[in-house]
């Protein structure tokens, strides 16, 4: 790992839209012999910076949308969350105050290269700047039993570790066919496969951009597979201490510790 800083910019919206991506590959080739090792511990951010929105998908794996007993949907279920929630991929999730039901959910995210409107299906992959790993940490009872939309258990604060990189779109053979899973303390509790999707990616695409304009450095994030804690029986929530370990094949792994608000 290298420190980049020097390259003067950002990873945001203006970075992706002005061929940012090319343009770093660039900077990295004149100046590697130049730039500063980082050590091995030092702290991840987000791989990229506050986005104008993080759009999520719900219930994108059938073997998910059962196990919370619902059914699976016939067109993608879309809510938001919120981009104060971002963070780095081992920082501390704060368990939010007065909170009981605190959930994970291991899902692959997109990361938009291009502004994106009406896209055809047939041309939306060559949106995508990259893809990230990320843990849709989700409080199920401001979620599903305080009214309203699922928005309120999404975005709490640190509630989108995000990374710890973007991995460029050319590096994944084939993005329908990762592995994903997620530890709570040492425990496989999620082991799916983005193959299982109902929606694939180049759908999802197409068909948010019909509802909203997505930006470049948009973060798409598509869906987790079984094994939450809302899905067991009985329920199994998140408490203080406790560590969650998640990984995506290619795009390496992350681990978060649980507090608590106060």
């Amino acid at each position: 790992m290298y420190d980049a800083s020097s390259f003067g910019q950002d990873y945001n919206e203006q970075f992706f839209e002005t061929g940012g991506l090319n343009r770093l590959r660039s900077f990295i080739d004149t100046n590697k012999k130049s730039l500063t090792k980082l050590n091995s511990n030092e702290r991840l951010g987000s791989p990229i910076a506050r986005p104008s929105k993080i759009v999520c998908i719900g219930l994108n794996y059938e073997d998910h949308a059962r196990e919370t007993n619902a059914t699976p949907p016939s067109e993608p279920v879309i809510f938001l969350k919120s981009t104060t929630a971002l963070c780095g991929p081992n920082d501390n999730i704060i368990i939010p105050k007065n909170s009981v039901k605190t959930d994970w959910e291991v899902e692959l995210a997109v990361v938009m290269e291009k502004k994106a409107s009406y896209v055809s299906e047939k041309e939306a992959m060559n949106y995508i700047a990259g893809y990230c790993l990320h843990n849709d940490i989700s409080e199920r009872e401001f979620q599903l039993e305080r009214s309203g939309t699922w928005d309120k258990g999404k975005g709490c604060d640190t509630f989108a570790p995000l990374g710890p990189w973007l991995i460029t779109k050319d590096e994944i053979e084939n993005v329908n066919d990762l592995r994903l899973w997620l530890k709570v303390n040492g425990q496989i509790m999620q082991d799916g496969n983005t193959k299982n999707f109902i929606f694939k990616i180049s759908f999802l695409i197409s068909y948010i951009s019909y509802f909203m304009t997505l930006l470049p450095g948009d973060i798409i994030s598509t869906g987790t597979p079984a094994g939450v804690g809302l899905g067991m029986k009985p329920p199994q929530y998140l408490k203080e201490s406790d560590i969650v370990e998640l990984g995506i094949d290619g795009l390496g792994t992350s681990r978060q510790k649980l507090i608590n608000y106060s």
